[in-house]
C-alpha cells in the first residue's frame, strides 16, 4: 500500500486539516515539514500510534519523543509547568528551532516519555504546519522522518522512500531548508542546561539566560 501525499492548497485546507485529524485520531501516521526537515506526526497520547511510530523508526523504546505544539497555549496539554528560564526562552525564540525539555503532565505515555517525566517540546516556525497544529487543537509527535541511524528528509518523496506505505499520509509543501536541528535546552533542573548544540547558538541563548550551563 502506497502513502498518500497531500499537497497544500489554501482552497483545500480546511478539507486537508480533517483529513489530518481524522488519521492521527484513528492512530495513523502523518509526515509533515519542520523548519528543517520532515517530522513523523502521530497523536501523542495514543499508545498504539506510539507502538507503531516506535516500530517504523525502529527506535529504542527509552528514547523519548519530541511533541510539535502550533501554540504556547497548547503547552498544558503535555507539559506540568514551564519553569521561569522556559518562560524566558520560548517567548523569544518560538516559533523555531528551540526545543525545551519541560516537566511532563502526569500520565502521558511511557512511550513519549521515555519514562523519564520530562518531555521535549517545540513550536516550529514553519508556517503551513503550524497552521496545521493549531486547527487540529493538539499537540503532534515531532521525531524525525527517517528510521534510526539514517540521515534526515527534506522532500516528501524521499519520505515514500523511505517508508513505503508505512507512512499513511505526506504533506508536501516543497523541500524542507535542512541545516543544523533545533537547539535543545533541558529547564527542569536548578539551572537551564544545553543537552544539544543546534540552530539558535550558545551566545544567543546567554543573552536570555545567562545561568546556561553546557553537560
Amino acid at each position: 500500500m502506497k502513502s498518500s501525499v497531500r499537497v497544500w492548497r489554501e482552497e483545500a485546507a480546511v478539507a486537508l486539516v480533517e483529513e489530518f485529524r481524522s488519521l492521527l485520531l484513528g492512530g495513523g501516521i502523518a509526515a509533515l515539514p519542520t523548519d528543517t526537515f520532515y517530522g513523523l506526526a502521530a497523536h501523542p497520547f495514543n499508545e498504539g500510534a506510539l507502538t507503531r511510530l516506535f516500530a517504523l523508526k525502529a527506535r529504542p523504546p527509552a528514547k523519548p519523543v519530541l511533541v510539535l505544539v502550533g501554540a504556547p497555549e497548547m503547552l498544558p496539554q503535555v507539559a506540568r509547568e514551564v519553569p521561569e528560564a522556559g518562560a524566558r526562552l520560548l517567548a523569544r525564540f518560538w516559533p523555531g528551532p528551540l526545543t525545551l525539555i519541560l516537566p511532563a503532565r502526569p500520565g502521558l505515555p511511557d512511550l513519549l516519555t521515555g519514562g523519564t517525566g520530562t518531555g521535549g517540546v517545540r513550536q516550529p516556525r514553519q508556517a503551513v504546519t503550524c497552521r496545521l497544529r493549531v486547527s487540529l487543537g493538539f499537540p503532534v509527535t515531532g521525531t524525525s522522518a527517517n528510521r534510526s541511524g539514517r540521515p534526515p528528509l527534506t522532500m516528501a518523496a524521499e519520505v515514500v522512500r523511505e517508508f513505503g506505505g508505512g507512512v499513511d499520509l505526506i504533506l508536501d509543501t516543497g523541500p524542507c531548508p535542512g541545516g543544523l536541528p533545533s537547539t535543545i535546552v533541558d529547564v527542569t533542573g536548578a539551572l537551564p542546561r544545553l543537552v544539544r548544540a543546534g540552530a539558535v547558538p550558545w551566545a544567543t541563548l546567554q543573552e536570555v539566560v545567562p545561568e546556561l550551563i553546557q553537560g
